[in-house]
């Protein structure tokens, strides 16, 4: 057997970015681009405009608030169990596949607390409740106590075992809501796959997200016995230098390691840091520290030479009667140059016309 090549870290981290959309931005529609990442994570529900804004040519907010309210595009729980902006077919077709990751989540967090409950009885119940109007949780835990009073994790409960959406305008830039639920069957009219993707799943995470282990891509997916998914796949394998072995699709670009990287910044959550168990390829453990704070937040980031090199966020100040100022604070990790402190500039001035173009005054500073 020949031995495997040696995929080094730069080189891993140019397939990461290019598989990304991060090397250069894409001429694309918003629902393909989403479509190709497998979904974006959603917990901040705006996050995923920054996301698509700095991979796409010419992105719009209307772009993705048109998909969320023609129902091309949903809001769920699926990969990790959190929150993702996926398409309405993907939502239809993932959701079975990652349904056992659910399942074990909700026993190890709520099973105590759900003993003696008939499960199918709470689904049944909760999807008439939810055909009636969308409700978030508060709501659905309420009208079900009716039925099982003195029992507390019930919306949580349906939320495992019920493919829940979160409708509009939750998630649409410009407007405000809580948190409502209905079904995804009974918002997208149609049923859910039979769950047998998962091979087509694991091909499309490799195409955005590889070369991976199966223990990366178990980390993107939250599901476990992923090796023998993987083995039943025509598929390629590498090593990385500490000699973990790694797969890819046959063919799959490898972009060079000096292949140029502008600088980007992406917002909370954004997959390229959580979608893999070795994060290296794109951000040290010391600046891992800073990014994923104890609390289970994901700060926005900057990428400056394909890796993670700060923090950004954007402030308003002022007020509106004396004029509110949008101020962009750019945090870097370590001293930059002067190049690429320009070049961060003048990304982060179309990032504030972009997330900020209301305000009368834009500012960009940087701390440090």
């Amino acid at each position: 057997m020949l031995p495997r090549r040696v995929l080094t870290r730069r080189v891993l981290n140019r397939a990461l970015l290019d598989r990304q959309m991060l090397l250069r931005r894409h001429d694309v529609k918003a629902l393909a681009a989403i479509e190709h990442l497998v979904g974006m994570q959603s917990q901040a529900p705006l996050s995923p405009y920054v996301g698509l804004w700095t991979r796409l040519l010419g992105f719009r907010h209307e772009d993705l608030a048109g998909l969320l309210t023609d129902r091309s595009a949903v809001r769920i729980a699926l990969m990790r169990g959190t929150i993702h902006l996926v398409s309405a077919d993907d939502c239809l077709a993932l959701r079975p596949v990652v349904q056992p990751l659910l399942d074990r989540l909700l026993r190890t967090s709520f099973g105590r607390r759900l003993d003696g409950v008939d499960l199918g009885e709470v689904a049944s119940a909760a999807r008439a409740l939810m055909e009636e109007r969308p409700l978030s949780f508060a709501e659905l835990d309420e009208l079900l106590g009716e039925r099982w009073p003195g029992r507390d994790a019930l919306a949580q409960a349906v939320r495992a075992v019920v493919p829940l959406v979160q409708v509009p305008p939750r998630g649409v830039w410009g407007a405000s809501g809580q948190a409502r639920h209905v079904s995804a069957e009974s918002w997208l009219g149609r049923p859910l796959g039979d769950g047998s993707a998962a091979g087509a799943m694991v091909l499309r995470y490799l195409r955005a997200f590889g070369p991976a282990s199966v223990k990366d891509m178990q980390v993107w997916s939250g599901l476990t016995g992923l090796r023998s998914v993987v083995k039943g796949l025509d598929l390629v394998a590498y090593r990385d230098e500490s000699g973990v072995e790694l797969f890819d699709l046959p063919g799959a670009p490898l972009p060079g390691p000096d292949a140029e990287a502008p600088v980007r910044f992406l917002g909370e959550f954004d997959n390229l840091l959580l979608s893999h168990a070795d994060r290296t390829r794109v951000m040290t453990e010391e600046h891992r520290s800073r990014v994923f704070t104890v609390n289970g937040i994901i700060r926005a980031t900057i990428l400056v030479d394909g890796f993670v090199a700060g923090l950004w966020r954007i402030e308003r100040r002022g007020s509106q009667r004396a004029g509110e100022t949008a101020v962009l604070e750019i945090e870097p990790f370590e001293p930059l140059g002067a190049a690429t402190r320009d070049a961060l500039a003048a990304e982060g001035r179309r990032l504030l016309e972009f997330a900020a173009g209301d305000a009368p005054a834009r500012d960009i500073r940087f701390l440090g």
